[in-house]
């Protein structure tokens, strides 16, 4: 199984790719997709979209696992986060793929077993789940690679649940 992990932003919208087979896992990519803030709303989210699909295409992914938008107190933020998530999933229903959402608590249970992990503890455990000699950078594509992570875990759960 293949799932694109996404952690959504305007501005910088990481992206990580792995790979499922059996119990082992293996980083197909990750990265990031800037967009420069001199544009306007509707051309970062184009370039959002269009990156996203072009992932999609070359990676054939089975899901795409989006990270849900925290509460955040500026609204504003909020706002911006929520389009660009947005785009993300629409690439992927054109595609026909289902997507999936998971909260950060959600993340950093799936990865560190505790929904309260610091951002260096999950970022550790990505290094180690993905057998990587560094942890990958910058922040928002190991942030992308931990919601890969959350979903291969928790399809790996739900079909345990469904054996009983």
């Amino acid at each position: 199984m293949i799932v694109l992990g996404i952690d959504p932003g305007m501005a910088i919208l990481g992206y990580g790719v792995v790979e499922q087979t059996g119990n082992s896992l293996k980083v197909i990519d990750y990265g990031v997709v800037n967009t420069p803030s001199g544009m306007n709303t509707s051309q970062r989210l184009t370039v959002i979209f269009e990156a996203v699909g072009e992932l999609i295409e070359k990676y054939s992914p089975e899901t795409v696992a989006v990270e849900e938008l925290f509460f955040n107190k500026n609204v504003k933020t909020a706002l911006t986060i929520g389009h660009a998530r947005g785009v993300a999933i629409l690439a992927a229903a054109i595609k026909d793929i289902e997507v999936y959402e998971y909260t950060p608590l959600q993340v950093k249970q799936a990865v560190v077993g505790y929904g309260r992990a610091s951002k260096q503890q999950v970022q550790q455990m990505v290094r180690m789940l993905l057998n990587l000699k560094e942890i990958p950078k910058p922040d928002d594509a190991a942030d992308a690679l931990a919601v890969s992570i959350c979903h291969i875990h928790s399809i790996a759960l739900q079909k345990k649940l469904n054996m009983k």
